[in-house]
């Protein structure tokens, strides 16, 4: 086995078990955090593979925008402390699905799969990256800058004091009495 054998199976085994501890946790927002670190973990297994433009198009893609979605998505809900309601039926029923659904695919994928040489039938990747990079950096630099004025007016309009009540403790049935009633 060489280094990049051993670098492979050490990032394959860990985005494994990070998806394991991402399907398995008892909070979501625990749930996300894993799903960072195995989507994380899929691009350093691009990387390892030589697949450098998947491997960057993967963080940037899956882990610096939708995993970042997830995660303000649960801090404007404020739901991210609770826990997965399951009993042990649902969860064991779930993995034989998935398994199942996985030999099967994976079953008829392989079968299906010629293995003689592939060609390549487009662009190389630095063609891909000469153009995004080369003829639409400004495209794509103003659509970046678009969808981050988006994100910054949906989290001012989502976090916007409703009545005056922007804490959790002055809404009522946190502690706090409605207006014009009596504490005792």
């Amino acid at each position: 086995m060489s280094g990049l054998d051993v670098l492979f199976l050490a990032v394959g085994l860990l985005t494994a078990g990070s998806a394991l501890l991402s399907v398995l946790a008892s909070q979501v927002l625990h749930a996300a955090l894993w799903l960072v670190v195995t989507l994380a973990g899929l691009a350093g297994c691009y990387l390892v593979l030589g697949a450098e433009l998947v491997g960057l198009v993967q963080l940037l893609v899956y882990v610096g925008a939708v995993v970042v979605l997830i995660l303000f998505a649960l801090m404007l809900t404020r739901s991210g402390g609770v826990p997965v309601v399951t009993g042990r039926g649902q969860r064991g029923g779930a993995a034989l699905v998935a398994a199942g659904t996985t030999i099967l695919l994976g079953g008829t994928l392989v079968a299906s799969a010629g293995w003689g040489a592939v060609e390549v039938a487009g662009p190389t990747s630095t063609e891909v990256a000469e153009g995004v990079l080369g003829v639409f950096v400004w495209p794509f630099e103003l659509l970046s800058a678009l969808l981050l004025l988006a994100l910054v007016a949906a989290v001012a309009i989502a976090r916007a004091p409703v009545g005056g009540l922007d804490r959790a403790s002055d809404r009522v049935g946190a502690g706090a009495t409605p207006a014009g009633e009596d504490a005792s």
